[in-house]
């Protein structure tokens, strides 16, 4: 049987929730069980206010939209990431800007990034890769010299810290998803964070297809209508009602993973004390949330002679993102420097399985087929 690079885990609570949300007469959006995973997330996280979304994509796109986004605007976001991330401002008309990774994790090159801002540059947004924080305090304080807004793409980092602060609330605005490889998920579902309070009364409206239809629903108002753009963004009340079940969980969800990933660590350590690989690089700054495990192959060849081994053992190894400034779709208009550290990540980073339920017998048959790869 092949072992999985992901399986979704169910606490136990999903399908009750979902019952009593039915039960409810109220399974559209913004029901009780939203209600319910906006305080959740306000209250242990401190962000600001919440709205569910049914993607993160979704709150990507929100953000663009509530920033005014438009041509002749440069947004500065990393090279290697996921495509929504760039989509969101493209849809707007905004003007790519591609930005390396550093030499020691994925996330965004800090050193690079003041050279690249210009008049015209509106927003950077640096990921948070696998849960680990990119170096925010550079980050805020070029945002702070230059008057930019700062975007959170937390998609990764539910229950991770920068110092002391969770991440996605330290930007203006910050997206968070709830895929089914995420570590706390919903099949698919997101977050948009607004921690800039004069935001508040837009995104509501820009959720809600551009009306003031949630005031009615409050009854601040007799009636609602079309008062701004918008899309329907908000998700159904029964992916909400499977979320909070999951987040009920959040702490045992954690631990578990934190085992997992420990123990991958500490088998495959004495690979990059061979030089063999490099595993992920956790700076003094950054908490981990334990959401990927991965580590950088030396090469693209032994990337790809690894994976196939590995799926020659029945185990499926991943590959991430590749890097978007040579995609199909943008190459021809990229005129920048070259990304090495984009290119390399995409070149030769390899996921392992992660998922709660994986066995410690399990986990020895990928840890011993790595080893044994590399004795070879």
């Amino acid at each position: 049987m092949m072992i999985p690079f992901n399986k979704p885990y169910i606490t136990g609570n999903e399908l009750q929730y979902m019952m009593q949300a039915v039960q409810s007469g109220k399974i559209s959006g913004d029901g009780m069980f939203s209600e319910r995973c906006h305080a959740f997330f306000q209250e242990k996280f401190g962000f600001g206010r919440c709205y569910l979304t049914t993607s993160c994509t979704d709150a990507l796109e929100m953000i663009a939209i509530l920033l005014n986004i438009g041509h002749g605007d440069e947004v500065i976001i990393p090279s290697f990431s996921f495509v929504s991330l760039a989509n969101a401002f493209v849809l707007r008309g905004a003007d790519i800007v591609f930005i390396d990774s550093n030499s020691k994790n994925p996330n965004i090159d800090v050193e690079a990034l003041e050279g690249l801002i210009t008049p015209r540059t509106k927003v950077i947004a640096p990921i948070h890769y696998a849960g680990i924080a990119a170096d925010m305090d550079r980050i805020i304080e070029l945002c702070q010299k230059y008057d930019l807004f700062l975007i959170e793409d937390a998609a990764q980092a539910i229950d991770s810290k920068f110092n002391d602060k969770p991440l996605g609330s330290i930007g203006d605005l910050g997206a968070m998803s709830f895929h089914e490889t995420k570590n706390i998920i919903a099949g698919e579902g997101g977050l948009l964070i607004v921690n800039n309070d004069k935001y508040i009364e837009r995104a509501e409206i820009i959720r809600e297809k551009g009306t003031n239809r949630s005031k009615f629903f409050r009854g601040e108002i007799d009636k609602y209508g079309w008062i701004d753009i918008g899309s329907s963004f908000l998700p159904s009340d029964l992916i909400a009602a499977f979320l909070y079940a999951q987040l009920e969980n959040i702490n045992s969800i954690q631990t578990r993973r934190a085992e997992i990933w420990n123990r991958y660590y500490g088998a495959l350590k004495p690979l990059e004390n061979d030089g063999k690989l490099i595993l992920p690089h956790l700076p003094d700054f950054a908490t981990n949330n334990y959401h990927i495990f991965y580590f950088v192959c030396e090469t693209h060849g032994v990337r790809t002679k690894l994976m196939r081994f590995l799926a020659e053992k029945s185990i499926n190894a991943v590959f991430h993102y590749q890097p978007l400034h040579l995609s199909p779709y943008f190459k021809d208009k990229y005129k920048g420097p070259e990304l090495v550290n984009s290119v390399r990540y995409g070149d030769c980073l390899l996921r392992l399985p992660m998922y709660y339920e994986l066995t410690p017998d399990i986990q020895d048959e990928v840890i011993d087929s790595i080893i044994k790869f590399y004795q070879n």
